[in-house]
């Protein structure tokens, strides 16, 4: 990996900080390349102007993170909010087809079918990798169906934003939340963004796994990934399976519990361990999956209608949802949510939360970069989190990074 002139790039690739989004990429008019294990990374050649290192070191996710805003209503671990709702698409075949009970699916159709949007840039299944992504622009009901689901696997939304920059519509942006911070920072240094990007909607992430895991995956049922005609993470059911088919036409599936929890998960790129922005805090509206807990307070992966979890956190985001609901597109559960409520649905989120402070102490510690983390109420949660387990998080990152396994 080099980052040619852009000593902002090269501190982030060094301090093993890059999120993949693909920003750099784009203003330089880089080449993302696929990295061992399978992450994607910038490679820049040429020199980098003053104004586009600046763009780059006030944006990069890897640099910094967008700062949560306060009012009216924020929350440690699940970000600013004008509502907390669960719902599911009124559509019962997204609603199977979908990840998380199809919301998010929803909400993108109606922003295209009532005019709101023109287009929506979204991450799909790339034909020549099924197990990878490729940037989709989507501007039909048939697009946004297919595009349904989640992708455990590396992308890059923002590799092609000068392109997108340059039309003439409006569009939907759909990506991780580092994706949307980055987006939402660069917003200041080019104002076409705010423009061309009236709507930017996000998701829960719990972590980007390597294309190698999802070899992995592939390979735990008996396939080979080179001889692959479609993959999919999940859906067609909540959670749904992990589905492949061969090229010559053998079909195997895989349990969420096991593709997820049981192969994917193990292999999360180092930057989503110390994100403070897992749930998408400057998107103008995030889903989730709202999972039932079991007694002891786990998510419950048994096959069910697909539930939404569903926060508006911008005026633009809460007017998308309110309309959405008037038409009947999207349906909300008549009882709306306190923030605990969420910590049942969302314990992997509340657990991550808590230990940023930990893990990144580590890194200063031995004096590794680390991004602004200014607003993000890190403190905050970390003073929710029992200091055994904060010490362990403390001494297990020092004892990785100095094993240069990070």
């Amino acid at each position: 990996m080099r980052s040619g002139g852009s000593k902002t790039v090269q501190r982030v690739l060094d301090g093993n900080l890059c999120s993949g989004c693909g920003l750099c990429a784009a203003l330089t008019r880089s080449p993302m390349t696929v990295e061992a294990p399978g992450f994607n990374r910038p490679h820049l050649e040429a020199a980098v102007s003053p104004e586009t290192e600046a763009a780059i070191a006030q944006s990069c996710p890897g640099s910094v993170v967008a700062p949560w805003p306060t009012e009216p209503s924020s929350h440690e671990y699940w970000g600013p909010y004008l509502g907390l709702h669960t719902g599911h698409a009124a559509d019962p075949r997204l609603r199977h087809r979908a990840s998380s009970g199809g919301a998010l699916s929803a909400l993108l159709l109606h922003a295209l079918e009532h005019g709101l949007v023109d287009a929506v840039v979204e991450v799909a299944a790339d034909p020549s990798q099924p197990t990878g992504n490729l940037i989709s622009i989507a501007s039909t009901a048939s697009d946004i169906l297919n595009g349904a689901g989640s992708r455990y696997a590396p992308s890059s939304p923002l590799q092609g934003l000068v392109g997108l920059l340059e039309r003439n519509d409006r569009l939907a942006f759909v990506g991780k939340p580092c994706d949307v911070s980055a987006l939402r920072l660069f917003a200041r240094h080019d104002p076409r963004v705010t423009e061309r990007f009236p709507l930017m909607l996000s998701f829960f992430c719990a972590g980007v796994p390597s294309l190698e895991r999802s070899d992995e995956v592939v390979r735990k049922m008996g396939l080979e990934p080179t001889a692959l005609r479609s993959f999919r993470y999940r859906g067609e059911g909540w959670p749904g399976e992990a589905a492949a088919v061969a090229t010559d036409g053998t079909e195997r599936r895989m349990s969420y519990a096991d593709s997820w929890g049981g192969v994917l998960s193990k292999e999360i790129q180092f930057r989503c361990k110390i994100c403070p922005d897992a749930v998408g805090g400057s998107a103008d509206l995030v889903c989730a999956d709202a999972w039932y807990a079991d007694e002891g307070g786990y998510p419950v992966f048994d096959d069910l209608p697909g539930r939404s979890l569903v926060i508006p956190r911008t005026a633009a985001g809460a007017d998308l949802l309110r309309s959405a609901v008037s038409t009947g597109a999207v349906r909300l559960d008549k009882d709306a949510l306190s923030p605990g409520d969420i910590d049942g649905m969302q314990p992997g989120q509340t657990r991550k939360k808590r230990l940023v402070a930990a893990r990144t102490a580590a890194l200063r510690l031995l004096l590794r970069p680390v991004p602004v983390m200014d607003n993000l109420a890190v403190g905050k949660a970390s003073g929710r989190a029992p200091f055994p387990e904060k010490a362990k998080n403390f001494l297990g990152t020092l004892r990785r990074i100095v094993a240069g396994k990070m």
